[in-house]
């Protein structure tokens, strides 16, 4: 099942760090898929954390991540940490 079907189908919650990311990039290539960039990103730096501050040139050297697909990262990266500060200056 394509990532963004499980996620309309079965919810976010049911969905892995990795079909999430592929959500984000929102398509692949020639011969490799969205999921397979996103598995190469958490193969190399491990995790989600492990994404954090990553600079933007770092990330396009994954297959299917150019330019725009890491600035699209970085964003998404950029935007949880600002919920996370929002939240923790309300708290």
């Amino acid at each position: 099942m394509q990532p963004g079907r499980k996620f309309i189908e079965d919810g976010p919650g049911q969905c892995s760090d990795a079909e999430i990311i592929a959500i984000l990039l929102g398509s692949g290539g020639p011969g490799y898929t969205a999921l397979d960039s996103a598995n190469a990103l958490l193969d190399k730096y491990g995790t989600l954390a492990g994404l954090l501050n990553r600079p933007l040139d770092e990330l396009a050297t994954i297959r299917g991540i150019k330019a725009t697909r890491a600035i699209r990262l970085a964003a998404s990266i950029e935007l949880c940490q600002r919920l996370l500060n929002e939240l923790h200056r309300q708290a």
